[in-house]
């Protein structure tokens, strides 16, 4: 039960005045004990996502997740993070705890300078999206995957 606290409390930061944050919050240690127990018996299932859109600068589809299912998230989140982190390679930043977007561009920029002798020389870098990446993906194999 502690963990789900815990992944209460990372989820809430910068979050404590939305109100469907604020709603879970006012029955907060019933809402964990009833999700501590549904993970516990094996009973839990998640709800259903909320979809809307947004302008990001270009239109974006949106899936939410309810707070209660997104603290269950932040709960596997800690438990699951320190065993995947160890085979990550070193210049995966996305979604890393002490990495991020800052320390990727940094790197880049550090191996542009190295290419490029100085910047005395072309180099060249690729950046690309695959489209709809994740909801192309066969999600069985995806599964099989992290089961191993």
């Amino acid at each position: 039960m502690e963990n789900l606290f815990l992944a209460w409390r990372e989820f809430r930061r910068g979050k404590k005045n939305k109100q469907d944050v604020q709603q879970f919050e006012y029955n907060l240690e019933d809402n964990i004990f009833q999700l501590y127990q549904e993970l516990r018996t094996k009973t839990y299932t998640h709800s259903n996502y909320k979809s809307f859109y947004i302008q990001d600068p270009k239109l974006r589809h949106i899936h939410k997740a309810c707070v209660r299912d997104r603290v269950s998230h932040h709960a596997v989140f800690r438990i699951l993070y320190p065993v995947f982190d160890l085979n990550f390679i070193f210049d995966s930043y996305s979604c890393r705890i002490n990495k991020g977007a800052h320390r990727a561009v940094s790197r880049l920029q550090r191996f542009a300078r190295k290419v490029s002798k100085n910047n005395t020389q072309n180099c060249y870098i690729l950046k690309c999206d695959i489209r709809k990446f994740f909801d192309s993906i066969d999600h069985d194999i995806l599964i099989s995957l992290i089961e191993r």
